[in-house]
């Protein structure tokens, strides 16, 4: 099937790839010349485990002219971006300008467009609006020939390889069946995992049918957004009891897995620590709420959950001014910058918005991450932070160390090493990753969120 995909950044790529993987035609639409030229020399603009392999075990083409790719094409993704606005909306204009595009270079086949993005309730009939009106202005009023589909994307961003190519489910919405049907037949070898897994990526044992949810449009659009919001607030809810279990004198962790074992509830998302970042739940749980605004609903489950989210940024510089008395002038060394392993991505990345609170209180900030120190700078200019290229530079004459992002080499770390480097040993764990016995044994002061 031959497939245009708009977007090449984590979704489109990765959707891109896979699709292409499993035997479809793919054409990767991107506006920006420069992302365009990097694709197609083979580079991967991000990082992603297995995605680089991915590139070089398919054949995807790369063009940023939408008639190279949309005529001819029998289903195309819009995979764009929908940032948040201040008032938390989410903002629509390169969702609008795609499907403008989109319209202008249909072709005469039946083509079904399809929104990948997350995008806010009602937008299928938006983008529908949007994709007749630019077809009808080029054509000259003549009759078109799609229809407008709902297929969200539930990637984790370190694993969006594997959940492509191994899908807990399959959700796609539309309101004609031929579209249903085509989408079905898109995915087919994904549901019934007929293709050879690659060889650097195995599927896991046991795995077998992928189930798929059809839904009319307004159903896919908030299945990707209730989905999303009910995590954050398993994340955000087990932080609230984190600090219940502080001032009695319980063990979270222990906590967390007793609840975790009860099958109702389970272990994923229930890890305490300094909150959740990146690009989804930040954006999604906003654009919840703003959207039930606008039908006089209020959420107050989803807004508690963003309320403590931000907390437990505020409560890693409390816990250091409990232990340290001053930060004025004393010098805090952050491990990790993006916000999760396996990814560079810096979106709402809680070790920013931690650095950023440090320097306000008058703190020198270092900071290192395995794959994300140029990234930040380049983003960050004007942040004043030292970025380090190695964990030992990061802890170089600092009063304290705070575990941000549980990346696996800062568990592995000789820790004998960093506490010479440090003017003070003292190690805040953000994410209760590290052995606490183990640097309690070191002489290290040992602190948790």
């Amino acid at each position: 099937m031959k497939v245009a995909i708009i977007g090449s950044g984590y979704v489109g790529l990765t959707t891109g790839v896979c699709l292409s993987y499993v035997g479809h035609e793919v054409t990767c639409v991107d506006v920006d010349p420069r992302r365009v030229e990097t694709l197609k020399s083979g580079a991967v603009p991000f990082h992603e485990p297995y995605l680089a392999e991915m590139m070089r075990s398919v054949k995807l083409q790369y063009t940023s002219d939408y008639s190279q790719a949309i005529p001819e094409a029998e289903v195309i993704f819009i995979a764009v971006g929908t940032p948040s606005r201040p008032d938390g909306s989410p903002n629509l204009e390169y969702l609008e300008s795609a499907a403008r595009s989109i319209g202008e270079n249909l072709g005469k086949e039946y083509a079904v467009v399809v929104n990948k993005s997350t995008v806010p309730i009602g937008s299928g009939n938006w983008v529908e609006s949007i994709v007749r009106d630019a077809f009808r202005k080029k054509n000259n009023g003549q009759p078109e020939n799609f229809a407008v589909a709902s297929n969200p994307e539930f990637l984790r961003e370190g694993s969006a390889i594997h959940d492509s190519l191994f899908p807990d489910r399959v959700v796609i919405g539309a309101d004609q069946r031929h579209a249903l049907e085509r989408l079905y037949s898109l995915y087919r070898p994904l549901l019934d995992q007929s293709f050879t897994a690659p060889p650097f990526l195995q599927r896991p044992d046991g795995f077998g049918a992928v189930p798929l949810i059809s839904a009319d449009l307004a159903s896919a659009e908030l299945i990707k957004y209730a989905a999303n919001a009910f995590l954050a607030l398993k994340i955000s809810y087990i932080n609230e009891i984190g600090q219940l279990a502080q001032r009695v004198g319980a063990d979270v962790q222990l906590v967390a897995r007793g609840m975790g074992l009860d099958a109702r509830i389970g272990t994923r998302f229930l890890q305490a620590g300094i909150g959740w970042g990146g690009s989804c739940f930040g954006k999604d749980t906003a654009a919840l709420v703003s959207t039930a605004a606008e039908y006089h609903l209020e959420m107050p489950i989803v807004q508690a959950a963003r309320r403590i989210n931000s907390r437990q940024r505020e409560l890693v510089v409390e816990r250091l001014l409990g232990a340290m008395k001053l930060l004025k002038g004393k010098t805090v060394g952050l491990l990790g910058l993006a916000f999760k392993p396996n990814t560079d991505d810096l979106r709402d990345a809680p070790a920013l918005d931690i650095a950023r609170r440090l320097i306000e209180r008058g703190a020198r900030v270092r900071a290192h991450d395995p794959v994300a120190v140029e990234l930040a700078q380049r983003q960050h200019p004007d942040l004043a932070v030292t970025w380090c290229s190695t964990p030992e530079e990061a802890a170089e004459e600092v009063d304290a160390l705070v575990l941000v992002t549980d990346w696996p080499e800062y568990r592995e770390l000789d820790w004998t090493v960093l506490a010479s480097r440090m003017r003070n040993p003292l190690v805040l764990d953000g994410r209760h990753f590290l052995d606490a016995e183990k640097l309690t044994a070191l002489g290290f002061q040992y602190l948790a969120v």
